[in-house]
């Protein structure tokens, strides 16, 4: 690193001893120890900020479709003798329904799951990509899960 030899390390020390004396030097290693571990914690969080900062605006390589929308049940007509007709509201599908797609994956992972399993759960929504056929995950760079071992009938 800095090109310091095996003689000049033995100065370095000799000179440190007589300076700071024998009872003081074993403290003296801890605090630069200490000084050097805070700064390449500091240069590793830096690095890992511009890096982030300079992928912001790059797409990401996988990009999941977009869910169709809802669309809302036919109303029904009930008729009532005394009341005239009345519309009754039936139940619509809840907003959030996942794509029918069979194969799903986390965003920088490498593994793609059958999206009935249990590993599916634990990603997040807005990290799952969707695929319909094995050879699209496998294409974008994905293997299949050792747990539920995906697989299409032929």
């Amino acid at each position: 690193m800095f090109d310091i030899g095996l003689q000049e390390m033995l100065v370095i020390g000799v000179l440190a001893l007589l300076v700071f004396g024998p009872g003081k030097l074993p403290e003296l290693g801890r605090m630069v120890g200490k000084a050097l571990r805070e700064f390449r914690r500091a240069s590793e969080e830096f690095r890992s900020t511009v890096e982030t900062n300079l992928h912001i605006n790059e797409p990401d390589p996988i990009i999941a479709p977009t869910p169709s929308p809802v669309e809302p049940a036919p109303a029904t007509v009930l008729p009532s003798e005394a009341e005239g007709p009345r519309v009754a509201a039936e139940p619509t599908a809840a907003v959030g329904v996942e794509p029918g797609e069979p194969y799903c994956a986390q965003r920088g992972s490498r593994l793609f799951h059958k999206s009935d399993c249990a590993w599916v759960s634990r990603i997040p929504e807005t990290e799952r990509a969707y695929f319909k056929h094995l050879a699209d995950a496998r294409e974008q760079g994905y293997t299949t899960c050792p747990v539920c071992e995906p697989w299409e009938p032929a």
